[in-house]
């Protein structure tokens, strides 16, 4: 198989939040989305990122918490409480290193 078989464009796919201590403060799962797949430049820029840099870091990871639209749901002053934020980093950084997109 040619390796341009199998690309795409990519798709905005949606990551729920649904973890007990989630639902239980929020009462409901959360959710946002993200691209299936991911520009190669986004790759190299978590590569670089020195992991002493957390600032950085997250500035990065950010720009993949997007909305339905496609849009970065932390820009400008909103941000995100920490517990969902550290949580929407471990889904997005486990996603980055699938193969399959999640169902």
């Amino acid at each position: 198989m040619k390796l341009s078989e199998i690309t795409s464009e990519p798709k905005l796919i949606e990551i729920l939040l649904d973890d007990e201590a989630t639902v239980q403060e929020y009462g409901e799962s959360l959710s946002f989305y993200t691209w299936d797949r991911q520009p190669i430049e986004t790759f190299f820029k978590i590569s670089q990122t020195n992991s002493n840099d957390q600032g950085e870091m997250i500035n990065v990871i950010k720009t993949l918490i997007l909305d339905e639209d496609g849009k970065e749901i932390m820009s400008g002053k909103t941000m995100l409480p920490i517990p969902v934020l550290m949580k929407s980093i471990t889904k997005v950084t486990e996603l980055l290193g699938k193969s399959q997109t999640p169902q």
